[in-house]
């Protein structure tokens, strides 16, 4: 049973129309924090040259936590059971709040990974966790107890690799407005109402932002802003397993993020390697390299936007295909990313740019 076939006929305007409102809402907010947002100045590692307000993630926080209060208050068809709704509220509220603290304060790596360990936490302990995975093959596997554990370092994983991923102006926000579309059709095809509506949600919060960010950045979303989105697309993807008709596989936002997580996986593997610091901020991501080998920052951003869409047709391909079918479909999103790295480090050494 789909979205469509349950709602009446004028459910998608009015959800199109509140996305749109959130926008708005999003965007008034962004253009107040363009005059108060926190200075981010250029330094050796950053692709701006000027110094250029951040946090304008605020925006996208603040029409997201209305939309869902809304939904809370309004929502009956996609609304959750109240723990879990409570669950991610409070989490959501807390990741913001903490990133937001880091924009103004910088914090050390340790004490925004043990707040955002404390979110996860949150989100956990409302119930949100991935009880069994969907995999090719092998059907669906239990996972007891260690479906808490897995569910905490996925929150963990993705809400950090969006944060390292924010280098480039549009490049973030983008991947998450696409996620954002993708999830929500997918979910309303297969009946996940609260996936589907939160999703709408976070990317009206997102449309407000963009304007402000690409082609030309005006205001920067901030860690407020990458690790938010991080972190509710990771809350999207284990509710997707939780909640609706039809259990979605726990690979559908990993195929959604693939060009986001592989590029922080390839690095932290390469640097590990190499026995750098990986916690030190550094310039050596792979859409950083492709920057500094010439490469237009734009297009290094709509090249991550493309990975979005692979990884988007690709997850609704792997659920409407036989078990040995999704194998081949499944790697797709990797091999696309092998051939990105091959490009990436074939042009750097044709610019000459050493170790990164």
């Amino acid at each position: 049973m789909t979205i469509l076939s349950t709602l009446a006929p004028l459910a998608l305007p009015r959800h199109l129309a509140l996305m749109a409102g959130l926008a708005i809402f999003s965007g008034i907010i962004v253009r107040i924090m363009i005059s108060i947002g926190v200075p981010d100045r250029p330094d050796a590692r950053k692709a701006h040259t000027q110094t250029t307000p951040k946090s304008g993630g605020v925006g996208i926080v603040c029409a997201f936590i209305l939309g869902v209060l809304l939904l809370y208050r309004y929502g009956h068809v996609s609304r959750l059971a109240e723990g879990y709704f409570v669950g991610v509220i409070a989490a959501a509220v807390l990741m913001a709040g903490v990133s937001l603290l880091d924009d103004i304060l910088d914090l050390s790596f340790i004490i925004k990974l043990a707040t955002q360990l404390f979110a996860a936490l949150v989100a956990v302990a409302s119930g949100l966790t991935v009880h069994s995975l969907a995999l090719p093959v092998l059907g669906v596997v239990p996972l007891g107890w260690a479906g808490v554990p897995l569910t905490v370092f996925f929150l963990l994983y993705v809400t950090n690799a969006m944060n390292f991923i924010d280098g480039l102006n549009g490049l973030a926000a983008g991947v998450t407005f696409i996620a954002c579309l993708f999830l929500a059709f997918i979910a309303g095809f297969h009946g996940g109402f609260f996936v589907y509506t939160a999703s709408l949600l976070l990317a009206g919060g997102v449309l407000g932002f963009l304007p402000f960010n690409y082609p030309k950045g005006k205001i920067f979303m901030g860690d407020v802003g990458s690790q938010f989105c991080g972190f509710m697309l990771a809350l999207f993807g284990v509710a997707a397993t939780r909640f609706g008709g039809v259990p979605l596989s726990f690979l559908l936002v990993p195929f959604l993020l693939s060009g986001v997580l592989y590029d922080v996986t390839f690095t932290l593997i390469r640097r590990a390697w190499a026995r750098e610091n990986i916690a030190r901020a550094h310039n050596g991501h792979l859409y950083q390299v492709a920057r500094r080998a010439g490469m237009d920052a734009r297009w290094v951003a709509a090249i991550h936007w493309g990975f979005v869409l692979i990884g988007g047709f690709t997850a609704a391909a792997f659920l409407h295909t036989t078990q040995w079918e999704r194998i081949a479909i499944g790697l797709t999103p990797l091999a696309v990313q092998l051939a990105w790295t091959d490009y990436v480090v074939r042009r750097a050494r044709a610019a000459n740019i050493g170790r990164w």
